[in-house]
């Protein structure tokens, strides 16, 4: 089954803790947290003590991606902030392989991240020692962009890799993700899809949720049945 990851970039700041609630009632499954030092990305969000106040209050697992620069100076901070699972770029950092690493040695899950322009080559050596492989669908830094079409065939490459590579890690997508791309974007190999605006701005979080789990269940028919979906 896909797991549906909302990311809170695109909730109300003066209101998170609301946002949680209604995205653990509307029956997420992960939530997503986007980490934007104004370096690696031109724009700043949340830290650690955000992080650590969303942990009190939310059961569901904290999916924490760090776009920022040279994370392994950070992973353990934000570790022992609550995240549960760690992404870094695999742009990011010099050494990708420690860093990965690092992260599962401090309990977390350890994903690596491709920005669109990224090759998948980038982080063939890695793919034994992650838990998921995160492809960025649009350029990051900012919620409510539109979906890059050609970011399917790198979802493909990606899910062919770790299928050579016997992996179980999990595909996930970031960026335009709504009712449209989500069939494609899952068809295509993924397994998590993270959505801010297209769930934060339905009629209800819940009707979000609901609506990406149906379509991400078409996906899933069409994948094993060989019905390509229209290109979004």
């Amino acid at each position: 089954m896909t797991l549906i990851a909302p990311s809170l970039l695109s909730a109300d700041f003066a209101n998170l803790a609301a946002a949680v609630g209604l995205v653990e009632a509307g029956g997420a499954d992960w939530i997503h947290l986007d980490v934007m030092d104004g370096h690696f990305v031109p724009n700043l969000t949340i830290g650690p003590p955000v992080i650590t106040a969303i942990k009190k209050f939310s059961h569901l697992p904290l999916d924490t991606h760090l776009m920022i620069e040279d994370p392994g100076r950070w992973v353990e901070i934000y570790r022992r902030a609550g995240a549960d699972i760690i992404t870094v770029h695999a742009e990011a950092t010099r050494h990708l392989h420690r860093t990965l690493h690092q992260i599962k040695e401090l309990g977390a899950r350890a994903g690596v991240s491709l920005n669109p322009a990224t090759p998948v080559s980038a982080i063939e050596e890695v793919l034994s020692d992650v838990d998921l492989v995160l492809v960025m669908t649009v350029n990051p830094g900012f919620g409510a962009q539109e979906f890059i079409p050609n970011t399917l065939g790198k979802i493909r490459a990606i899910r062919d890799l770790l299928h050579r590579a016997k992996s179980d890690a999990l595909i996930e997508v970031d960026g335009g993700i709504d009712d449209r791309t989500s069939i494609s974007v899952v068809h295509a190999g993924a397994g998590v899809l993270v959505a801010g605006n297209y769930i934060f701005s339905a009629q209800s979080v819940k009707d979000g949720v609901q609506t990406l789990r149906e379509r991400a269940a078409e996906g899933e028919r069409r994948r094993k049945t060989g019905d390509i979906p229209r290109m979004v």
